[in-house]
């Protein structure tokens, strides 16, 4: 308990029994019903597992708790009290629910907890696709040493572990920076041959029967894979073989040339992982590609052979992969780049190959970012509906924020380099302003408040206005990082508890430190670049999950707070 600053008023801090100072009650404390059951697990019964795929994960339900303790202590205590104690709960309890929110980074962190164990399938390493995780509510799940395990964010207790068989595939997990990380069920495959099956594990831990799949369908539809909202995904080329690619090469040596103007489009089937039941069928349709498009290489292949090279060529036309998403799946191959939505809506991508994406936006809909097939080379961009209608095209490289504390009102922003234009749209496709700025290349880093913040690869970092664009402040670090300076560092993550704004420094060398600034502002308010707390290792990521911010590498997780 202490007093507020600006007056006479006793400001106390909520905190549950898990020890966390961030964190707030759970809605099973003080309760007979709750005894023996950690803030978050699911009563008996409705686990993710038991519950049908469909059926959403029920929300937590700190928030009731929080705000309804706040208004009794207001009611003792007065109106002090009411104004901050309600204030700080609400932010507190909206924070854990955005992306890259952390309920406090406005003092330098500390380690909280920590965990050593293997993170992510031995396969993941090996291929170079990062420590593969998701978020379950308020559980961070992995492959670890043969099965499937879940450590609680707030304290890092493992709360269960799900043996898995031989061949282990589960999904969806990503790497942040690259996908989403959030999901209410995974899906694990398991075994081979005729004796390859599929099982589904909720937030609660517990899996469904497993259930055989039928060889003959990977004849049928392709090679089965984990996919988004508890299903099964398989796809696979379909049509008559192409001819030969007259023209089009891609030599051991030197560069591609060509173009491959014939090939098969690509069918992908969606089946309930617990009951086999067909949710749906997609067609993504071949397009004429530049054969660059088209060089076999060692991007994760749809069946994850090794064996992705033929002897004396590299011009592949069959060859396909993807990155699985809980809410989309991004597909690659020779006449496509594209996006397939959670319900089966193609979302595709033309232009030159090898520079386009898509990602889903917090309020609906989705973005696919686009080389134009223009001599100048500039980026278009593509905003969908979340049906997959295309909503508008603009010029640009329109990207969301990696963070803010407004989710549900995030503003989108399309750097336009060949132009030094940065432009501001609404979710809808609505162009609010236009303003030339001095580095268009910036990357948007964070909405909050009534703040935007930018930052370029040379490590600049600005807040314009939200509503009009202008500049509020800028900020370039001075001294040196470890043995590097800062002149050489860039902005690789951002996070917020919705006023400050933490930074994820990055050197050109791999060493990384952290420093928090005032998101209206531009102070800083802690640097800790020097103080040694991060894991110095290539493959290390932060992330966030129920407001708290993990550490997460090959060898472990830490809790830093």
């Amino acid at each position: 308990m202490a007093r507020h600053p600006d007056d006479d008023a006793l400001v106390f801090d909520l905190v549950d029994d898990e020890g966390g100072p961030d964190a707030l009650p759970g809605p099973f404390v003080g309760s007979d019903e709750g005894a023996g059951r950690a803030e978050g697990d699911e009563p008996p019964g409705e686990s993710g597992a038991d519950r049908p795929p469909g059926d959403p994960v029920p929300a937590p339900r700190r928030g009731r708790w929080a705000l309804a303790a706040a208004g009794v202590l207001a009611t003792v205590l007065g109106t002090g009290l009411a104004v901050d104690g309600l204030r700080d709960a609400a932010r507190a309890e909206e924070i854990r629910d955005v992306r890259g929110g952390v309920v406090d980074v406005s003092a330098p962190l500390d380690e909280i907890w920590a965990w050593t164990g293997e993170v992510g399938s031995r396969r993941a390493f090996v291929e170079g696709q990062g420590n593969q995780v998701a978020a379950l509510g308020p559980l961070l799940a992995f492959e670890s040493d043969g099965g499937l395990l879940a450590l609680r964010a707030s304290t890092g207790e493992e709360e269960w572990t799900v043996p898995l068989g031989p061949d282990p595939d589960c999904g969806p997990t990503g790497y942040l920076g690259w996908s989403e990380l959030e999901t209410k069920v995974m899906v694990c495959l398991q075994g081979s041959g005729a004796d390859r099956e599929v099982i589904t594990v909720g937030p609660g831990g517990a899996a469904s029967a497993p259930r055989t799949l039928d060889a003959g369908d990977e004849r049928l539809y392709g090679y089965a894979r984990p996919g988004p909202d508890g299903t099964v995904l398989r796809a696979r080329r379909t049509g008559p073989e192409p001819p030969d690619q007259d023209g089009a090469q891609c030599p051991d040596e030197g560069e591609c040339s060509g173009t491959v103007e014939t090939g098969r489009d690509l069918r992908i089937r969606a089946e309930d992982a617990v009951t086999g039941e067909v949710r749906w069928t997609a067609v993504v349709p071949f397009r004429a590609m530049a054969a660059e498009g088209c060089r076999a290489a060692p991007a994760l292949p749809w069946d994850r052979t090794d064996d992705i090279v033929r002897s004396g060529e590299r011009l592949d036309a069959e060859g396909f992969g993807a990155r699985i998403e809980a809410g989309l799946v991004q597909l690659w191959g020779c006449g496509f780049r594209a996006g397939v939505a959670a319900g089966g809506a193609v979302l595709g991508m033309d232009g030159v190959p090898g520079f386009a994406w898509v990602f889903g936006l917090d309020t609906g809909g989705y973005v696919a970012q686009t080389i134009a097939q223009r001599s100048d080379g500039t980026m278009d961009s593509t905003l969908y509906s979340p049906d997959g209608d295309v909503v508008t095209r603009v010029e640009g490289t329109l990207d969301r924020p990696r963070t803010t504390d407004e989710p549900r009102a995030a503003t989108l922003l399309a750097a336009d380099p060949f132009e030094g234009r940065l432009r501001s749209y609404a979710a809808d496709g609505t162009q609010r302003w236009d303003v030339p700025v001095p580095d268009a290349t910036a990357q948007f880093l964070a909405q909050v408040g009534e703040t935007i913040v930018t930052t370029t690869w040379a490590g600049d970092v600005r807040g314009m206005d939200l509503v009009t664009g202008a500049p509020r402040w800028s900020w370039r670090a001075q001294g040196g990082l470890y043995d590097w300076s800062y002149e050489s560092s860039y902005v690789s993550q951002a996070f917020t508890d919705g006023q400050s704004l933490l930074l994820l420094l990055r050197s050109g060398s791999g060493d990384q430190g952290l420093v928090s600034l005032d998101a209206a502002t531009g102070e800083l308010v802690w640097d800790g670049t020097s103080s040694h707390l991060l894991t110095q290792r290539p493959e290390t990521m932060l992330l966030t999950v129920d407001g708290n911010l993990l550490e997460v590498s090959q060898a472990g997780v830490r809790r830093l707070g």
